[in-house]
């Protein structure tokens, strides 16, 4: 904030990442002085932020924006003249290497192998448009990797994990999609231990509760949902022909790297560390490779499914 003149300053608001401006007004105080400068902005993806720059050169510097329900309606419009974009996100990174094998393997480093030799894979085939959370041995907290999918506006958000678990014996793949009641106590024990990567490098983040419920993000969050219960059960039945599972595969609880109201969205736990087997595979790159296909052959199919319904 600075003065410019008499009568005349300037304030400037620095973002992570591109933004629009959802609604700005100038109120008089009621009980004192002056007047209060509101300003509503929310996240956005690159083209959206474009759109809304390109909107207001055209207006001459205008503050108005589109409803929320344009703006969406215009993502969803969006799709069917683009490639199909899948944001792959390497569980933990950086400080928070995540769980650790039995041979000193981390978490960090077989996700982040995963997601490279898939993204290598993925390009290969037309049609499709490959981000990564990252990309390198990176720190990210859990809303940041949220925030990437949306900004690349995806169509698919896939978290690769590896777990670990008190008892060695338990291995094999599990798929996890997104829900406030927990499939089972497991799974509920997983989304604590995934939920608490931020906490490991000592940033404590408030979940914001609204009162007011917005129907319309309401009801595209079911429709996701239904998109992301959609590509799970793909992704187990073609994981079911190439790698181990655990029993009841799909499970579902409250992990916060899942929130994304408008991007399908699921959590991929490869194997257990804690397992001497899991962990042999997880470092065995042919291995990967069989997974990766079945993976692969996945999104092909909802990619497909997506296409066919309209984005």
């Amino acid at each position: 904030h600075g003065q410019l003149g008499l009568g005349t300053s300037r304030l400037i608001v620095s973002s992570d990442g591109p933004f629009v401006v959802d609604h700005i007004e100038v109120t008089e105080n009621a009980d004192s002085q002056g007047h209060r400068l509101v300003v509503d902005l929310l996240a956005a993806s690159d083209r959206e932020f474009e759109a809304a720059l390109a909107d207001q050169i055209a207006t001459t510097g205008s503050t108005q924006t589109t409803p929320k329900t344009d703006r969406l309606a215009g993502r969803e419009a969006s799709h069917e003249d683009r490639p199909f974009v899948i944001v792959l996100d390497p569980g933990h990174g950086g400080i928070d290497g995540g769980a650790a094998g039995t041979r000193g393997t981390q978490e960090k480093t077989i996700t982040l192998a995963f997601a490279l030799e898939l993204r290598a894979a993925l390009q290969q085939i037309e049609g499709y448009s490959i981000q990564l959370t990252r990309d390198r041995d990176l720190f990210l907290t859990l809303d940041e990797r949220v925030r990437i999918a949306r900004q690349h506006e995806a169509d698919l958000f896939i978290s690769i994990h590896a777990d670990s678990y008190r008892q060695s014996g338990v291995r094999g793949a599990t798929v996890y999609t997104v829900s406030d009641r927990p499939s089972d106590a497991e799974s509920a024990a997983t989304a604590i231990r995934e939920n608490l990567s931020d906490a490991i490098a000592g940033i404590e983040i408030e979940e914001s509760k609204d009162d007011v419920a917005d129907i319309l993000v309401d009801l595209v969050r079911r429709e996701t949902q239904r998109f992301s219960m959609r590509f799970a059960r793909t992704l187990v039945g073609q994981l079911s022909q190439q790698i181990d599972l655990i029993n009841n595969p799909h499970r579902f609880a409250g992990f916060k790297v899942l929130r994304a109201p408008d991007v399908p969205s699921v959590l991929l736990e490869l194997g257990y560390l804690s397992n001497p087997k899991d962990e042999e595979l997880l470092r065995d790159a042919e291995w990967r490779a069989g997974a990766i296909d079945s993976v692969i052959t996945a999104i092909e199919a909802f990619s497909r499914g997506r296409n066919g319904a309209g984005g």
